[in-house]
């Protein structure tokens, strides 16, 4: 009996040393395959059932980006990862007349989550408008290509 209860502690301790070992020196990219997708902000203008309609009332709107899903066209205005930001987004279009709500997405592309938390900071140090456009205007044309991709 005192051998099956050695030999199991042996085998316990063992497992413990090797995957302390292998948790040590796993490779942090294989980590990032069970971390949560990060939360981003997207100031939605509209959803259109038509092209005409769509283009009709958001004409005078820029930047903005137009995605067609399920013959519908969805129309935003920017994305950011700080609620923050999007706030001054939104406060910003309702300046200008336009009316828009905040969506809550994931996004998955590491390098894109990247750019947007680097133009998140250029926009929290900005509070002129066409700045803010300008930056939104970048982000806005990234996630379209990261979308083509």
């Amino acid at each position: 009996m005192k051998k099956v209860i050695i030999r199991c502690l042996i085998f316990l301790i063992g497992g413990i040393l090797v995957g302390n070992h292998l948790y040590k020196n796993i490779n942090p990219k294989i980590l990032n395959v069970f971390k949560e997708q990060d939360k981003f902000y997207c100031l939605q203008q509209g959803v259109y059932s038509s092209k005409d309609s769509m283009q009709k009332e958001t004409r005078d709107i820029s930047p903005k980006l137009v995605l067609e899903k399920d013959n519908m066209y969805y129309v935003y205005l920017a994305i950011t990862s700080n609620l923050d930001n999007a706030e001054k987004l939104k406060k910003f279009y309702e300046e200008d007349g336009v009316s828009s709500y905040l969506k809550e997405i994931k996004v998955e592309s590491e390098e894109f989550i990247n750019n947007v938390k680097e133009f998140d900071i250029l926009i929290e140090n900005t509070n002129r408008k066409n700045e803010v456009y300008t930056i939104e205007e970048v982000v806005l044309s990234n996630y379209e290509k990261k979308l083509e991709n």
